[in-house]
């Protein structure tokens, strides 16, 4: 299998078919400035319509003195926790001169980040290409198509990388490569990014400050900005990443490793990764927790039964770990809020985790988990057992 080394592209501010003088007079060119500056405006134009999402109360009984949070990413323009992403990426390309008019922008992408820079793409009108595993969802290609982009399958989800970093040079297009980028596109001071919006709706909670907040990882990029807005801020609040079957973020926090991998792609879209990517920072995160794809279903299939919505796979993954947090501070005694995130909606995901034809074929059997939790929120304690 290629190193991460090997399949890491340089910084695509130039492409070898396009020459390298060429690019500059087009920097240089009145014509270039003005579709910029317009180019800019679109994309800051977007985070002004966009109203911040929303912070949905999970509960729990009252007697715990815990509150548990969800921040409903899925309301956003493309529907998910990756139109932030999106939209910093863009204008963090933009800004360093990455995009031209009228070039491709390619991504490597398992499904809802394509989707959002599908829109901004089509918002800025470049063509847009998204290189991802032939198991992404079909209702994730037929969005990323409805925004106006196109789909590149790939059988080896490892391969990704340098397919997405091939068709650029071929196009004369920019790889985004959101694995690199998306930890230094995001402003982390604040700037209205998500770990900002989350003190802001807590502001009048009984728990202003979060004991903890749990996120998933992909590219990282998120629990990087979280740990690092919690440390400039110097909040007493904890990060966990909840991390899928298939995926080696955990073992490469653990092991200090940063050369970790995963012969296997995550079943769990969005979410987890063969190897250790540039963006994932294992300093902002003060703790990871391991999840089973079957807990992560059950996770959010129980969301359904309780607050009447379906949600992806990764929402469940990080509802699982926030919910043995919460059951933590319970024997403990301990009060205070727990925020997770809502990360997509789960209508993207009907023939899969909604489908109990997909979990059979995958040998996924939700039943044990199911009950774990059942239990949890009838007594306030975690069963011990293989399903805990």
């Amino acid at each position: 299998m290629p190193t991460p080394e090997q399949n890491r592209p340089g910084p695509p501010a130039r492409t070898p078919e396009v020459p390298a003088h060429t690019l500059d007079a087009d920097r240089s060119d009145p014509s270039y400035r003005a579709w910029l500056k317009e180019a800019v405006r679109q994309v800051q134009a977007d985070a002004n319509r966009s109203a911040d999402t929303h912070l949905l109360r999970f509960p729990l009984p009252a007697h715990w003195d815990v509150h548990l949070y969800l921040k409903d990413e899925s309301t956003h323009p493309t529907g998910s926790l990756k139109h932030r992403l999106a939209r910093s990426l863009f204008l963090y390309a933009l800004c360093n001169g990455w995009i031209r008019p009228g070039a491709p922008v390619v991504e490597a992408s398992s499904g809802s980040t394509a989707v959002s820079e599908a829109y901004f793409a089509r918002l800025i009108g470049v063509p847009f290409i998204a290189v991802m595993p032939r198991s992404t969802s079909r209702e994730k290609c037929r969005l990323i198509e409805f925004q106006g982009g196109r789909c590149h399958f790939v059988d080896d989800p490892r391969t990704v990388y340098a397919e997405s970093a091939r068709l650029a040079a071929e196009t004369g297009g920019h790889y985004m490569d959101q694995f690199t980028y998306a930890e230094r596109a995001t402003d982390w001071r604040g700037n209205n990014n998500i770990a900002e919006s989350i003190y802001q709706q807590l502001r009048e909670e009984r728990y202003p400050e979060p004991a903890w907040i749990v996120a998933t990882a992909g590219t990282g990029g998120t629990s990087a900005t979280l740990g690092r807005y919690v440390h400039y801020m110097r909040h007493d609040t904890r990060v966990c990443v909840a991390d899928p079957d298939f995926s080696c973020f955990y073992e490469g926090w653990t092991r200090h490793d940063p050369e970790a991998v995963s012969d296997r792609a995550s079943r769990i879209e969005g979410i987890g990764r063969p190897r250790m990517e540039p963006s994932f920072v294992p300093g902002a995160v003060d703790r990871m927790m391991k999840v089973p794809d079957a807990a992560s279903i059950a996770a959010v299939r129980l969301l359904e039964r309780v607050l009447g919505r379906k949600a992806g796979g990764s929402t469940g993954t990080g509802l699982w770990s926030a919910l043995r947090i919460v059951a933590e501070m319970v024997a403990h005694g301990e009060r205070g809020s727990v925020v997770t995130l809502l990360c997509d909606p789960g209508e993207r995901y009907l023939d899969k985790y909604y489908a109990d034809e997909w979990l059979a074929a995958q040998g996924l059997d939700i039943t044990p988990y199911t009950a774990t939790l059942e239990t949890f929120l009838a007594s306030g304690t975690w069963p011990s057992g293989p399903a805990s």
